[in-house]
């Protein structure tokens, strides 16, 4: 095995330095088409310009893809006995965030502090955010966990919002280097059927002990003093977002709030700030590894929850509105 090992590893190694010696190639292509710009045509240069930025970016991924593949090998190779009694736990969070899928995770994040044998934590997030509360929920608990044992985040796909927000109680956030992260920002969402009821002939009579007591009813619509008193609400989630990803991206507040637009970027446009490296989910392993000091520990793999995510009243969400669009019952 370690012989084919070897031979592969040589394999991917050659392959790195051609690919290094094409994407010199078009760097050279790329400054003899800018000094000979003067001398020719703008517009036959700005297509080769074109071609170049195109395809760099595309070889620079390429290259890391197999990077990482060769540290996976290496990995293979020094596996070392040591603390083999050692184990780390990978916790899927997949999908919108709700109660159900808080109460989920919670109960896994408690079962994992009382698990002296557990020395560290993978976060799998597969996830758009969610709802406030079961999001902050989740985020305290992991960060209780984080006082006791190293925790890193990965996502392969994306990683916005309210599962941006949990990923920063991590001590390092790896990710796919073409997946989705960030979109920090709160929404909050509000139904006015008060037409289609009219519509329907349906008439709603409401009895309420005071005048806010139906904000966000779907029956009516908001009135000036309900729309501020929202928009404070707003506010004051989205201050606390930009404190959370602050403190655990070490950035200052007016560093976070570049970031604070509710956009999405990829991982590799944002490696050093939203998140700490690229890499796939066996770069993620080896991250945990080094912040446990081990070079190997078995791998506990929990379920994800089975879940049917759907908004049936006005909600404030830490979800891209993109998302929220498709669990609107009309």
């Amino acid at each position: 095995m370690t012989n084919g090992v070897w031979k592969y590893l040589t394999f991917i190694l050659l392959l790195i330095l051609g690919f290094s010696a094409i994407a010199n190639v078009l760097l050279y292509m790329q400054i003899g088409a800018l000094k000979s710009y003067n001398q020719t045509l703008p517009q036959v240069q700005v297509g080769s310009l074109n071609q170049t930025t195109n395809e760099t970016p595309l070889l620079k991924l390429k290259i890391e893809d197999m990077k990482n593949e060769i540290e996976y090998l290496k990995s293979l190779l020094s596996q070392e006995k040591g603390k083999g009694n050692v184990s780390i736990a990978i916790v899927p969070i997949f999908g919108p965030i709700d109660n159900q899928l808080a109460l989920h995770v919670v109960k896994i994040i408690r079962g994992i502090r009382e698990n002296s044998s557990i020395g560290g934590v993978l976060l799998w997030i597969e996830s758009p955010g969610g709802m406030a509360g079961p999001v902050r929920i989740i985020y305290e608990e992991l960060k209780k966990l984080s006082y006791l044992k190293p925790i890193v985040a990965y996502s392969g796909g994306y990683m916005d919002s309210g599962a941006y927000y949990i990923a920063c109680a991590a001590n390092k956030i790896v990710a796919d280097p073409l997946a989705e992260v960030g979109s920090i920002g709160v929404i909050y969402v509000h139904f006015n059927a008060e037409k289609y009821y009219e519509m329907n002939g349906i008439k709603v009579e409401v009895f309420k002990t005071g005048p806010y007591k139906d904000t966000g009813a779907d029956w009516r619509g908001l009135t000036p003093e309900e729309r501020k008193m929202i928009r404070d609400q707003i506010e004051m989630y989205f201050n606390e977002f930009l404190n959370v990803v602050s403190e655990g991206r070490n950035m200052t507040l007016n560093e976070t709030k570049k970031y604070a637009d509710g956009r999405v970027w990829f991982a590799k446009d944002v490696k050093g700030t939203l998140v700490d490296e690229t890499g796939d989910l066996d770069s993620a392993i080896r991250t945990l590894l080094k912040l446990m000091n081990v070079t190997s520990a078995k791998v506990i793999m929990f379920d994800s929850k089975p879940q049917e995510f759907e908004i049936s009243e006005s909600v404030t969400l830490y979800m891209p509105a993109n998302y929220v669009y498709p669990y609107i019952k009309g």
